[in-house]
């Protein structure tokens, strides 16, 4: 499963499921998919999300299984194309979605 973030102040996000779950339940504002987020509650939904990021160690989650080689991608910079489209909706005041 993909989640796929969108508003109109940026480029659509498309995550895999369980990243995308996890950055939801960081925001507070729900796991359904599909859903989202008014205007005027953008601001908050992000502020969750970077106290969250704050609190949680830098650890890197592997990208696979240890004998594919493959590199591996902290939390923390898979939130970062997120926390670009939540403050491109803030400055801009447009709602974001997710399918």
């Amino acid at each position: 499963m993909l989640i796929t973030f969108k508003t109109s102040a940026y480029a659509n996000i498309t995550m895999l499921g369980d990243v995308g779950q996890q950055m939801l339940e960081m925001m507070s504002f729900g796991t359904s998919v599909p859903g989202a987020i008014d205007a005027d509650d953008v601001p908050r939904a992000l502020q969750n999300l970077q106290q969250t990021l704050d609190k949680m160690p830098q650890h890197v989650e592997p990208a696979g299984d240890a004998e594919e080689d493959q590199p591996a991608v902290s939390l923390h910079t898979r939130a970062i194309p997120l926390v670009q489209l939540l403050q491109a909706a803030v400055v801009q005041e447009n709602y974001i979605r997710w399918e």
